[in-house]
């Protein structure tokens, strides 16, 4: 579906992407993620012909990007983009005409969105007077008035409460499951876990991790202790062996070092606080991610 080969791209001194390259499968959900700064938004407004690079290719099944291409590809951005003094149903009919949706028919599937959404109330309301998350799911009905078959979408959970962000999630895998492609982007890696195929994980404009969650989350083995705890969590700090550990006031998720006996280290453990639940699992994205960052430690500075 999308090709991505060795983009590069630099605003003055400061490198935004040093050769990047991945590939997105068709009727995948492709997670391109990296902490803030490091040179997402960059690769998505390459791929979609909005800025261009200063050197590398973007293909599209095996094309490159045309205007026809353009009518196939929807861009959900994180920055909001709807006219805010406009009544939402005339702002939806409108985005359907950029992208060649008779208005007829576009007031017809943008109703049948709101309905779906259960925003069918605010259909004649000025889109100022809505909530962030009620403006974020208009803002995603603009993006599949066309129908398209590539979905992308910059921190489409941005604005959203747990409830609506159930309701995100069902969607994207939704449109999944009726083929489309979608690519993911950003930094939240609990949602990226649950719905991601492949990820490619960008640190400061290079690609640091690339693969297939699965594949990825087993290289890193299944030694990753996952700890509930009452007490000091900074005296877990002083535990030897560590390989790696993301700690929070009551939660820990540590990876121990190779030929550390489990059963030695979790004994000191327990002497240091009351553990009241743990597990032995494959190590979970976040902190993969933070590993994988905190190991980059070379490279150009953040941008997008």
């Amino acid at each position: 579906m999308l090709s991505v080969n060795e983009l590069r791209k630099s605003y003055g001194s400061t490198k935004a992407l040093e050769g990047v390259s991945f590939d997105v499968k068709p009727g995948e959900i492709f997670g391109l993620l990296g902490p803030n700064g490091a040179g997402k938004t960059t690769t998505i407004r390459i791929s979609l012909g909005i800025i261009e690079p200063d050197s590398g290719t973007v293909r599209f099944g095996g094309k490159e990007l045309s205007v026809e291409m353009k009518d196939k590809l929807a861009y959900l951005p994180e920055e909001r983009g709807l006219y805010r003094k406009s009544k939402v149903i005339d702002v939806l009919v409108y985005f359907g005409g950029l992208r060649n949706v008779p208005p007829v028919e576009a007031r017809k599937r943008a109703t049948r969105w709101l309905q779906r959404l259960e925003l069918s109330g605010v259909a004649d309301h000025k889109v100022d007077e809505l909530s962030k998350g009620m403006q974020q799911k208009i803002q995603f009905i603009s993006c599949l008035l066309h129908e398209p078959e590539l979905l992308i979408l910059d921190e489409p959970f941005s604005g959203l409460d747990p409830v609506n962000q159930i309701v995100m999630k069902d969607l994207i895998r939704e449109m999944k499951s009726n083929g489309k492609t979608i690519i993911f982007s950003t930094h939240q890696m609990e949602q990226a876990e649950k719905l991601c195929d492949d990820i490619c994980l960008i640190n400061k404009g290079r690609v640091v991790l690339y693969g297939g969650l699965g594949e990825i989350k087993r290289s890193y083995g299944s030694d990753s202790i996952h700890m509930e705890f009452e007490g000091d969590s900074t005296k877990l700090k002083d535990l030897t062996d560590i390989a790696s550990m993301d700690l929070y006031e009551n939660y820990a998720e540590i990876r121990i070092k190779d030929g550390i006996s489990r059963n030695e280290f979790l004994r000191r453990a327990f002497d240091l606080v009351d553990v009241t639940k743990f597990s032995v699992e494959e190590a979970s994205l976040n902190s993969i991610f933070i590993d994988a960052v905190n190991s980059d430690k070379s490279g150009g500075e953040d941008v997008a």
